[in-house]
């Protein structure tokens, strides 16, 4: 399903240790139709070395929602996922609709010491871990994704405090104060699915896409897929907003 309005700015929202490079296979198959932007959050790519926090991030996407005209649809992975869920929150007239990718689990339990253990290795010796995540990459995508996820360069030494910050936040209150569009994408065999309908149900306008076969990061390999969702939920928020913009008089 195409959209015949265009121009509706897309702001893609990286994942953890990544740089907005990673969503440039992603933006190409979009094409020229729609304005997009990819912003580095802070401690990742061109910000490297900046602290994190879930305030500076939300200030970070919301900078590249104004640069592109004020409004936009946010599309995030992972970490992005839980920030662009953040943003939209925060700013809910800036957001006209969220596409939040493998982020519908609560990071706490045994399951959150899982990866403040990880996050704690990592951070230990950030070069050795920079160096297998890109291999990770290598193994897991095709050679164009691949090398999207590591030209803007690895971060592995800000991941305890992505991981603390994450584990802070309460996503389920966050999406039920927002009240746009919200698509709930994950893989069939994302480990992040684990709370996919307490999400869903904390949506007040909200719906659960599965993608069969698709793990975590593979929900990356097919370009062309994940880029007809994304338009089909920019198809839903361009139709919402020219029917918002009619008078009720003349509908």
């Amino acid at each position: 399903m195409e959209s015949k309005e265009s121009g509706l700015p897309l702001v893609f929202v990286h994942g953890t240790r990544l740089s907005g490079t990673m969503w440039r296979p992603v933006i190409r198959a979009v094409g020229e139709r729609h304005p997009t932007a990819a912003p580095d959050l802070p401690g990742h790519g061109d910000r490297r070395g900046e602290p994190f926090s879930i305030p500076g991030a939300v200030a970070a996407v919301t900078e590249a929602i104004d640069a592109l005209g004020g409004r936009a649809v946010l599309v995030g992975l992972s970490l992005g996922g839980y920030v662009a869920i953040a943003t939209a929150a925060a700013h809910p007239d800036r957001v006209l609709g969220t596409v939040a990718m493998g982020c519908t689990t609560l990071p706490r339990g045994a399951f959150g010491a899982v990866y403040r253990g990880a996050a704690w290795l990592a951070a230990r010796n950030p070069q050795r871990a920079d160096r297998l995540s890109a291999f990770a990459f290598r193994r897991a995508l095709p050679p164009p994704q691949a090398r999207a996820m590591v030209s803007g360069g690895l971060s592995c030494e800000i991941t305890p405090s992505i991981i603390k910050a994450v584990s802070e936040m309460d996503p389920t209150a966050l999406l039920f104060a927002y009240p746009g569009p919200v698509w709930l994408v994950n893989g069939e065999r994302d480990h992040f699915r684990r709370h996919e309908r307490l999400f869903l149900r904390a949506c007040r306008d909200g719906r659960l896409v599965i993608r069969p076969g698709c793990g975590h990061l593979t929900s990356l390999t097919d370009t062309a897929d994940l880029t007809r969702h994304i338009r089909d939920a920019a198809t839903v928020v361009a139709a919402r907003s020219h029917s918002s913009s009619i008078p009720e008089g003349v509908r």
